[in-house]
């Protein structure tokens, strides 16, 4: 059975744009937010990869936007990894509020060596550790 990690977070006012929705711009910080707490739970942190000489690098990012979250409300992430590859990874976050969609997306990582730069080959370890939150779409 895939593992769907979700983040949950409150919309705060200081988020929100005239229209009084929250502001495009904030759904990939939110997702930042969400992809480092997923690391925390899958693979224990990304400090660790970081030790091990790799990193990791946003190649491409897109967001459709369907609706907006207003403040105060709940916003949940889901993060299904719909991609393990040999040098990247892709996740595929959903923002909702209750049953309501109110953006999707797909961001593609790419592993880098972190000292010299370039792509790298995802560690071992690391694959390992997302394996059970890949998709079954894959």
């Amino acid at each position: 059975m895939t593992k769907l990690f979700t983040h949950r977070l409150r919309v705060r006012y200081s988020e929100c744009d005239q229209q009084n929705v929250v502001f495009n711009g904030h759904y990939l910080f939110y997702y930042d937010v969400a992809v480092t707490e997923l690391w925390r739970e899958a693979a224990g942190g990304y400090a660790a990869m970081l030790a091990e000489g790799a990193d990791l690098v946003v190649a491409e990012a897109r967001i459709r936007y369907r609706q907006g979250a207003r403040f105060d409300e709940v916003l949940d992430i889901e993060m299904p990894l719909t991609h393990l590859g040999t040098t990247s990874m892709i996740v595929s976050p959903r923002f909702k509020v209750g049953e309501r969609l109110i953006a999707d997306g797909e961001v593609r990582h790419v592993f880098t060596d972190a000292v010299a730069g370039g792509k790298k080959e995802m560690p071992d370890v690391i694959r390992k550790a997302f394996q059970p939150y890949l998709s079954a779409a894959e």
